[in-house]
């Protein structure tokens, strides 16, 4: 299914059906190696999906959900689920779109990409998805641009949770500033912790296309830096719908 939401219009399939995930994948031309994130339609799914949530991601969730935060979390190890090589973990969100909620609470947790096929612009109608997704997809909702006409289109800002401290991935529509008047150790992409409190507050640029796939948080500090070091020269700008 394709359907709006509060950046771009996404491809989304049932997070709980390998197979769904599997032809979303397909779908867009992408490999197992880049999983989709996970949208939610409420705050008290977190736990249901996700497991040792840190206090200071509970924090950024509750300030900033619905909207354009991105968490990286571990994910519940008895979830029947196969969304690709996430390495046991899993990205949520909260869109804040009426009609995404609205379908959310409907169906439940949505494995969402941006709809639009690997290296193409990302869809903003519903026809614009069509023109590239054709019959690979059952069902195109419209509802719209999105984002609405004049704004601008930002992907969502991406915050590694499995460790502490925190880590932005990728900037996107929240600002490490303003993560920081929430969580002030989060670090920034590329910082580490003994440089954060002096490192300069980067603002979230503009990215070519909206929504880019989520990078897979590996396990401890060395496996983060690579992460991190791999997203910022991707300089994603596609994917989480």
């Amino acid at each position: 299914m394709v359907f709006p939401t509060d950046t771009v219009y996404g491809i989304a399939a049932d997070a709980f059906s390998p197979l769904a995930v599997t032809l979303l994948l397909a779908s867009k031309g992408r490999s197992r190696k880049m999983p989709p994130p996970v949208l939610i339609p409420r705050l008290n799914a977190l736990d249901g999906l996700a497991t040792d949530v840190p206090a200071e991601a509970r924090r950024l969730a509750e300030a900033f959900w619905p909207g354009g935060l991105t968490l990286i979390l571990h994910a519940q190890p008895s979830l029947d689920w196969d969304l690709g090589e996430t390495r046991g973990t899993v990205a949520l969100r909260i869109p804040a779109d009426d009609v995404a909620q609205d379908l959310l609470t409907l169906t439940g947790p949505l494995a969402v990409s941006s709809a639009n096929r690997t290296g193409q612009a990302a869809a903003q109608t519903a026809a614009d998805a069509e023109a590239q997704l054709a019959e690979s997809v059952e069902v195109y909702l419209e509802g719209g641009p999105r984002p609405a006409e004049g704004a601008e289109a930002l992907p969502s800002t991406i915050v590694d949770a499995t460790a502490l401290p925190l880590r932005v991935v990728r900037q996107g529509a929240i600002s490490l500033e303003r993560l920081r008047t929430v969580v002030p150790e989060v670090l920034g992409v590329g910082e580490e912790p003994d440089a954060a409190e002096d490192a300069p507050v980067a603002e979230a640029p503009a990215a070519e296309e909206p929504a880019a796939e989520l990078p897979v948080a590996e396990e401890p500090a060395a496996a983060r830096a690579e992460a991190s070091a791999a997203a910022a020269e991707r300089n994603p700008g596609a994917g989480t719908a």
